[in-house]
């Protein structure tokens, strides 16, 4: 089976800490992702490519500057993505997922765990699942590391990005050529 994530329902965001002090958060607007699944709903690979234009923390100003050469560079780099190298199951309804993130042009392997839950049938007919994943990198991986040293001691923004998914996720079925 072939699990495609429905946009309209689903986020991808990230935080970080900016001054040591505030915590900033953002999202992505424009992705696609989807998952190959056996029939008893074992996940058996994941992929998923955001566009990096598609950056929003609610502040044009701060948007531009992570379009930049100084973060995601992103009319070098329009696509961030990530391939699942290893799936191993957890137990119940959790996942230890493993694979390739690539941004800014490199690509350096994350791990996270996903939870999802069990199918429910929407009133349309469609089969549905619900995904949660979260964690956190360090940007400096991926080469981001602009920053500016300050005053008293640390920095403008955190090494540390940490990211959350909440996904909606469409069940359908493979069709063989």
């Amino acid at each position: 089976m072939r699990w495609t994530i429905d946009p309209t329902h689903s986020s991808i965001e990230f935080s970080v800490r900016h001054l040591g002090l505030a915590t900033v958060k953002g999202r992505f607007r424009t992705f696609e992702a989807f998952a190959e699944v056996s029939d008893e709903g074992r996940l058996h690979k994941i992929e998923a490519v955001i566009d990096a234009l598609s950056v929003d923390t609610g502040t044009k100003e701060r948007d531009d500057h992570l379009r930049s050469p100084d973060f995601f560079d992103a009319a070098k780099y329009p696509e961030i993505r990530f391939v699942s190298t290893a799936l191993k199951a957890l137990g119940g309804n959790r996942t230890e997922v493993t694979g390739n993130l690539t941004l800014h042009g490199v690509t350096y392997p994350v791990g996270f765990t996903l939870e999802q839950s069990a199918p429910v049938k929407d009133p349309w007919g469609n089969t549905r699942v619900a995904v949660s994943a979260g964690g956190s990198l360090n940007r400096k991986d991926w080469g981001l590391s602009w920053n500016q040293a300050l005053e008293l001691g640390g920095v403008v923004v955190s090494e540390e990005v940490k990211f959350s998914i909440e996904a909606e996720v469409l069940v359908a079925e493979v069709v063989a050529a």
